[in-house]
């Protein structure tokens, strides 16, 4: 019997080991992920912290269902339709001492009660009332219906309307009255023109006879005006019409002493042209056209913010026109004489975005986040309401593009900020050249730095007390993340967590736990737990992949650094082939977004792309990741280091790491291709047209080739607007140089792509026809958007791109 089981268990043992040396193809690694195991997602506290809510799917199932642990018991249950419908936490506003929250459900608003664990609906109507938040005195709740702002009490439950925006009428011109306007029951009697004054001159002197010679109608007259002395004196105040027009009426907000109301109004352009996306294969069998977006340049929305104050019954906008550097130019107008000329004699005043108010909690102070709509300047300024007037308290310039994690910029938020106290304001700014956080002292104006080094905060949070900072950043290298604490009026920052890799970490409510989201460069996303004390242990919740994704030795990628032709440290993954092909071939693979972050200890948000790295190790290859110059995660300078021209240094990092690979690991120089999607497409592209004598074969997919056909709120950052930066947009788009090409090139691309237009590609193709190229080709996808979904289609687009390298890099 012994010897028996010790035939089972070699043969168990023989068994794994075939399982772990089973060789990748790539119609394995590009099924549906489910094959993987599904990582835990959404990860989110209940509300009075002693549940941890997240995504999650074991059983293989259609979506991903929804899970719960206790902090003492780590067994995952699934959620029941009945704690779905009443217990999962909300986005709300909390109050002052963490007890109650507010928050919308499915257009109505509810009030929870944390300690007694009861919810009240204060709403259940058929519109949509969405943004509650309490008053500064938290008696009442605050919340949005319509354009409209209003409250409702706490201790009777009275709703009150606090504004009333008229559209229709020219912004800021008064509303026409109407007969019996304000007026509650009854009905408004007819009046003659007489009656009101009216008439011809005789008219008026007989009334005027009549009233002389009757005293009946006298004492007629007399009762009439006594009569509407009353009803005017019985009729409730009207709340005041303001007019906006055809603007938007957006950020409606209301003062912590309830005098003053904000609000932003928005105006979209007029005859703006829209980008069509034709769908091919559809159900109606006929093609059908997706609306899609504008591109770079096109006219887009102003905003001006307004100041309505309840006790003077009067609207007025907040001032922008003396913030300091409103007329500012940017630098690079200075390569196009005219248009300096032109604009220096216009002398006008920027667009510009209002964010906040922010208020201090006495309502004293007030505070707003100002953004350039060119995206060059960021203001933080204290608004005086009783005159709309601005002074500044910090100013931000970049000549390149205001970013960085926590700092906003454009139109679409004010970033990380917030109160300590009523007179010390917190935000974040890359003014060292990386993001970190200050603090300012609103009444004297002083600023203090918090936290320093070449190293960036990337999440921030104030604790309940407001006397610590809870932050993630890169402290120990550029691609780990931890979870830090400081107190707010600095130190060294204490690190909570301990796993290297990724650590993505949601706080609980009472701030006694961190619900940690972890992974490593070979090991996908799993949950864990962890008091909130330095040092203590982390507990994993999930265990998410499968047997068949364990079996594989999955590569721990090196992280490498090499120095560029500037002189800097680029960061790079290097995948070594165990037994490199006779060839000595290499690949590049080019992450995409141009700003994203691939190089790092934790697992990859393109997976398959790292999967498909594995496989072509595996079969001879040595494969190169580099962060390249405009990756996130490095600063300031790396982040704009691609100013006015995309594929400039993020290219010759490129051609630099290929240079290591031949100097340093023995790569054939001629025998070298790279990949990438989106961005990497658009840098794959740059690369074969520009640099053909170090990129035998590219793989170029949903690639942008010409930046004029792009986005606004991406583009414009970084390369201006076409009509007024040419000289950037025919630097960097591909589809100028394609005469250039002189090896292997593959496009593929997403019909249906909403995000990089197949017009894009079509462009380029006809281009490559009339430059008489034939030493490429073109594979569309006819019902993917920019991401794939469908395995069919990463299966098809990736055998392409493994026998692309097979045909010409290991000849």
């Amino acid at each position: 019997m012994k010897k028996f089981f010790t035939l089972l268990l070699l043969a168990a043992c023989g068994t794994s080991f075939a399982q772990t040396t089973e060789k990748l193809t790539v119609e394995k690694i590009m099924r549906d992920p489910k094959w993987m195991g599904t990582s835990p997602s959404n990860i989110r506290w209940s509300d009075d912290g002693k549940k941890i809510y997240f995504n999650w799917n074991p059983e293989n199932a259609d979506r991903d269902p929804l899970y719960s642990i206790t902090t003492s018991d780590l067994k995952p249950q699934k959620v029941g339709i009945d704690e779905r419908r009443s217990s999962l936490p909300g986005n709300g506003d909390w109050n002052k001492k963490h007890t109650a929250k507010v928050y919308e459900r499915n257009g109505d608003i509810y009030l929870s009660d944390i300690k007694s664990g009861k919810i009240i609906q204060l709403t259940n109507t058929t519109d949509r009332e969405a943004n509650p938040t309490f008053s500064g005195d938290e008696s009442h709740i605050l919340f949005i219906k319509g354009d409209n702002l209003y409250s409702v009490k706490l201790n009777s439950g009275e709703l009150t309307q606090l504004t009333n925006f008229t559209h229709g009428t020219a912004a800021g011109a008064p509303a026409a009255a109407t007969a019996g306007a304000g007026r509650r029951g009854g009905s408004a009697a007819p009046v003659t023109a007489g009656a009101q004054g009216g008439g011809t001159q005789q008219d008026r002197w007989l009334k005027a006879e009549q009233v002389e010679l009757f005293d009946v109608i006298k004492e007629k007259e007399k009762l009439a005006k006594e009569d509407a002395t009353d009803r005017k004196e019985l009729q409730p105040k009207k709340l005041k019409d303001i007019a906006v027009g055809d603007q938007i009426v957006s950020s409606v907000e209301l003062s912590p002493d309830n005098r003053y109301v904000t609000y932003r109004l928005i105006k979209q352009p007029e005859g703006t042209k829209i980008t069509n996306v034709p769908s091919y294969v559809t159900a109606s069998g006929y093609t059908e056209d997706i609306a899609n977006r504008t591109k770079v340049g096109a006219p887009q929305a102003t905003s001006q913010t307004f100041v309505f104050d309840t006790q003077r019954d009067s609207t007025y906008a907040v001032v922008t026109s003396d913030i300091p550097g409103i007329k500012d130019l940017p630098d690079y107008v200075k390569d196009y004489p005219k248009q300096l000329e032109e604009r220096t004699k216009r002398n006008e005043d920027r667009k510009v975005n209002v964010h906040g108010p922010y208020w201090s909690d006495d309502a004293k102070n007030a505070i707003v986040i100002v953004t350039a709509q060119d995206n060059k300047d960021r203001w933080i300024m204290k608004l005086d309401p009783s005159t709309g007037k601005l002074s500044i308290l910090d100013r931000q310039r970049d000549e390149a593009w205001i970013g960085g994690p926590g700092i906003g910029g454009g139109g679409y938020s004010g970033g990380n900020v917030g109160w300590l106290d009523n007179t010390h304001f917190y935000f974040q700014s890359e003014a060292s050249g990386y993001s970190h956080i200050y603090v300012a002292d609103v009444t004297t104006g002083t600023k203090k730095q918090l936290t320093t080094g070449k190293w960036e905060v990337q999440t921030l949070e104030l604790s309940i007390d407001k006397k610590t900072f809870y932050f993630t950043a890169n402290i120990e290298h550029p691609g780990i993340t931890h979870y830090y604490r400081i107190p707010v009026t600095g130190g060294e920052p204490v690190k909570l967590t301990s796993m290297k890799g990724g650590n993505e970490v949601d706080l609980s409510p009472d701030e006694k736990w961190l619900a940690i989201r972890y992974s490593y460069s070979n090991k996908p996303w799993e949950l864990y737990i962890q008091p909130n004390k330095p040092g203590a242990k982390a507990v994993q919740v999930t265990q998410s992949t499968t047997a068949e994704f364990k079996a594989y030795p999955w590569r721990d990628p090196q992280v490498i650094t090499f120095k560029n032709r500037y002189g800097s440290d680029v960061y790079a993954r290097l995948y070594v082939p165990t037994n490199a092909d006779p060839a000595k071939p290499a690949v590049v693979f080019v992450h995409g977004a141009g700003y994203l972050q691939n190089v790092h200890y934790y697992w990859s948000s393109y997976f398959r792309e790292y999967m498909f790295n594995n496989l072509l190790a595996e079969q001879g290859y040595t494969v190169l990741d580099i962060d390249y110059t405009g990756s996130s995660g490095y600063g300031r300078d790396w982040r704009t280091g691609i100013y006015r021209h995309m594929g400039g240094k993020d290219l010759t990092d490129q051609v630099d790491g290929v240079k290591l690979l031949v100097e340093k690991y023995g790569v054939n120089p001629k025998h070298v291709g790279l990949y990438g999607g989106s961005y990497g497409g658009f840098m794959t592209l740059m690369a074969m047209f520009t640099e053909p004598d170090v990129f035998a074969a590219g793989g170029a997919l949903r690639s942008v080739t010409d930046w004029a056909h792009y986005n606004h709120g991406y583009t414009a950052n970084i390369l201006n607007e076409p009509y007024n930066d040419e000289k950037a947009y025919k630097a960097s788009s591909p589809i100028y140089f394609a005469n250039g090409l002189k090896g292997h090139l593959l496009m593929a691309h997403g019909m249906v792509d909403e995000n990089v237009n197949f017009q894009d590609i079509v462009r380029l193709t006809q281009r490559l026809i009339e430059l008489h190229k034939d030493n490429w080709s073109l594979a569309p996808y006819p019902v993917e958007d920019h991401g794939f979904v469908q395995p069919s289609s990463w299966t098809d687009e990736y055998k392409r791109i493994l026998n692309l390298f097979d045909t010409t890099l290991k000849k």
